[in-house]
């Protein structure tokens, strides 16, 4: 059992139509992701996956559809699953560095 997720390891992908990107690794059910958030990156729709994290460096926004809550480095997120809760992000800062544990259906 490797105890270790270890990104540095881990080749980034594109994500959002090549306007972020992401460090992924999957291990017992769980994705572990690094996603690294633009002012260019577009979510051009809404995400209903849930999502657990932290927010290791920059400032986001993540839209919902009844208001929109900003984050800034150190915030941490819990975001539930569902229609009810679909979002988006959107980076603030030059760069906004997350990192995530979610289903690894998600």
């Amino acid at each position: 059992m490797d105890y270790r997720v270890a990104f540095a390891e881990t080749d980034w992908e594109p994500a959002l139509e090549g306007t972020a990107r992401l460090k992924r690794v999957a291990r017992g059910g769980k994705a572990f992701r690094l996603l690294e958030l633009t002012p260019a990156s577009n979510h051009p729709d809404w995400c209903e996956a849930g999502h657990l994290g932290f927010v290791v460096e920059g400032e986001l926004e993540i839209e919902f559809a009844a208001k929109t809550v900003r984050f800034s480095a150190g915030d941490a997120l819990s975001i539930p699953r569902g229609a009810a809760d679909r979002h988006r992000p959107r980076a603030l800062s030059g760069r906004a560095l997350m990192f995530l544990i979610e289903d690894e259906a998600a």
